[in-house]
This record gives C-alpha cells, structure tokens and sequence, in this order.
C-alpha cells in the first residue's frame, strides 16, 4: 500500500486517458485481492493536491466494458488513501435537451448489465449496502459547480441507464429506455458506483453527451468516430472543471458516504471465515475489531 493519499482520483474513460498538466507524476503499479487494476496507476500534482489518474479501459483503450476489472479499480484507488472517485464517462442523450457537447452530473443509475460481478461482498460475508442515491449529493453539487465554472453546458440530475455493450443499442431498445424515462445511456456506471459505496468513497459522473443514442430520427445514429470527436472537443473543459473542483473541495468530508458500511454488514463476525475477512479487510476492517 502506498502512503501518498490523493485529495481526488480520477478514472478516465474513452476520450480521456490522461491529465496533461499533472506534475512530479510517477506510475504505481498495483495489485489487488481481485486482480490488477486497468492500468498502472498516475500519481501527480495538479494546483497543489494531490491527484491520482486511472484508465478504466487500459493503456490504449483495449479493455471492453464488460471486461473492465471494476472491482480492482475501485479497491485499488481506495487502497492508495482515495476518499473522492471522479469518472469521467461517455454517454448517449435519451432526452431532447441533452444534446452533443453538454455535460450531465447523474443523480440516478440504472444497472441494465447482465455480466458483471457487482459487489466486493460474498465468499461468507453479506453486506446489504444503501444506494437509494448511489452518486454522492456534495460532490455531485461541487462538480456541478466547477463544470460551470469552466463554461461547460451543464445538466443537473438525470437518470444513467447502464448498458452491457460493446453494442450499441437497437432503435428498439433505445426507445424503451426512453419510455422509461431514463436521461443518459452508457456503459460503466454500473457497477462502478456500487463498488464505490461500498468502499465508502465519494463518487460524481462527468458524463459527456456525445450522440443522441439511436433513438433521434433527424440524426444520425451514434458511431465511434462520433464519440470520439464530441470527447476530443470537451477536453479542454473537462481539464479545467477539474482543476476548478480541486479549490472548491473541502478537505474533510461531512457526507454518508464514509460510513456507508456501518449498517450493512449482517454476517455475524465469528461466522465470517479468515480468508474472507482478510481479503476485505481494508473495506470492513473498522467494523470487525
């Protein structure tokens, strides 16, 4: 485990697979009772904190959602002292007024995976964790803020459906999940923001819209290319919202989220065997002595 603690950590996705203006950075090669990470860790400083920098699809995005290793990632950056997890996304507008170029700060998540391990939890522990409200409300609101500041087009709120992929969606389905009302489509949320909370971290979406998903019929359907070319235009800003939410930060956290462990845990503790308590010991360690 290293000592340094960074005041953020950030996990980029497609289109931003690195902070151009992090100083004194040096890679931390990590690993994890779940394996290792997407990537070697970035280290650095960014005006005056120190910040922590993640690839979630791998040195040069050969990693699928689905394959993404999220729990190593997210144990991972918490392992390091992270108390605050950025990510950086892309996704797709289910909604008219969520256009190309704008940025939402979901409030809400929908997991539509069918593929993915969500929980750190099991192997003779039980946590039911609370995620009524999985992205956290203060930093959520602080990033809103900061991309403001920036001169982003900002959305505050939104429902994040989460999509297996790498497909994307039928017009069909594209359709449905605007019938239910959902804001945004992609394919990380889930289940990243669960394993957040359960590590009691801190974690707000920069999710940039891209593309009208398939569903608009005056444009045209979503491509890479696309993608690719809107994330490539909302560098710039999202470097900046960055550096803005580092000043806006308090230091100490005053949300739930760094106790949301405190309730969940219903194994008995002598009912818990050694192998599992030791494996999880950096996320229930504190409620276990």
């Amino acid at each position: 485990m290293n000592t340094e603690k960074p005041f953020l950590a950030v996990i980029g996705g497609s289109g931003l697979y690195t902070i151009p203006d992090l100083q004194d950075a040096h890679t931390l090669d990590l690993d994890t009772p779940f394996g290792k990470p997407s990537a070697p860790v970035v280290v650095g400083t960014l005006e005056g904190e120190t910040v922590a920098f993640l690839a979630r699809h791998g040195i040069g995005h050969h990693i699928s959602p689905t394959e993404v290793n999220y729990r190593a990632n997210i144990y991972a950056l918490k392992s390091i002292g992270a108390e605050r997890v950025l990510s950086i996304s892309a996704c797709g507008s289910l909604r008219a007024d969520y256009a190309p170029g704008h940025i939402v700060v979901p409030d809400q998540v929908v997991d539509f995976t069918r593929a993915r391990t969500s929980s750190f939890f099991g192997e003779g522990l039980v946590a039911h964790v609370g995620v009524a409200d999985p992205f956290c409300a203060d930093f959520s609101h602080l990033l809103l803020n900061a991309l403001n500041e920036a001169g982003a087009t900002t959305h505050a709120g939104g429902t994040y459906i989460t999509i297996e992929g790498p497909r994307f969606s039928t017009r069909g389905e594209s359709n449905l999940f605007r019938a239910w009302g959902m804001s945004i489509i992609g394919m990380t949320a889930s289940p990243e923001v669960f394993l957040a909370r359960e590590a009691e971290l801190c974690y707000a979406t920069m999710a940039h819209v891209t593309d009208f998903d398939v569903w608009h019929v005056n444009e045209e359907p979503v491509t890479v290319e696309m993608v690719i070319r809107t994330l490539n235009h909302n560098t710039e800003v999202a470097q900046l919202a960055i550096k803005r939410l580092l000043h806006l930060l308090p230091e100490e956290r005053t949300c739930a989220c760094s106790h949301g462990l405190e309730n969940a845990i219903i194994t008995h503790p002598e009912s818990i065997p050694s192998a599992t308590r030791q494996k999880l010991d950096l996320l229930v360690g504190k409620y276990l002595r």
